[in-house]
């Protein structure tokens, strides 16, 4: 079986996470990783999904004023710009990824008690796949770059 793994991002995955791909569809929905990683923030730590040590996935998390438009809670982070390339599609990296994502926050925010990301209301899959994995849909809508997006938690 393939092992999954979250990893802080280096620059060893920097070949891969540039030569990225996703479907039409999917970039109107997320970030590249490339086009993210130029724009970083102090605030925002860029994680690196891997399978068997390659990179496969991408995702920031981020503590940072935007977090006020989803929760509340000062304690939590924001998980944003998760991809997975379009090779890899298909084979539960990202349910993976996502199932292994409260302990590694836990080891890495100790203080975070919540994570929280908004889902564009047309993109079904990442809907489920946040649904399947233990996020709830808290009722609160935002307005993103392609229209309302639902904002989900998990409570750690």
């Amino acid at each position: 079986m393939t092992r999954v793994a979250l990893k802080h991002y280096s620059d060893g995955y920097q070949e891969e996470l540039t030569n990225f791909l996703l479907s039409k569809e999917q970039e109107q929905f997320t970030t590249l990783p490339a086009d993210q990683l130029v724009r970083l923030t102090e605030e925002q730590t860029p994680v690196v999904i891997t399978a068997d040590q390659k990179a496969v996935g991408f995702f920031v998390m981020e503590q940072s004023e935007r977090l006020k438009h989803y929760t509340d809670n000062e304690c939590a982070y924001l998980l944003a710009s998760l991809s997975i390339t379009k090779s890899h599609q298909g084979k539960g990296y990202a349910r993976q990824a996502m199932e292994l994502l409260p302990e590694w926050v836990g080891k890495e925010f100790p203080a975070c008690n919540e994570i929280v990301l908004s889902v564009n209301l047309k993109n079904s899959a990442a809907f489920r796949l946040y649904e399947r994995t233990g996020f709830e849909d808290t009722g609160r809508r935002i307005t993103g770059p392609v229209g309302e997006q639902r904002v989900m938690s998990l409570k750690l």
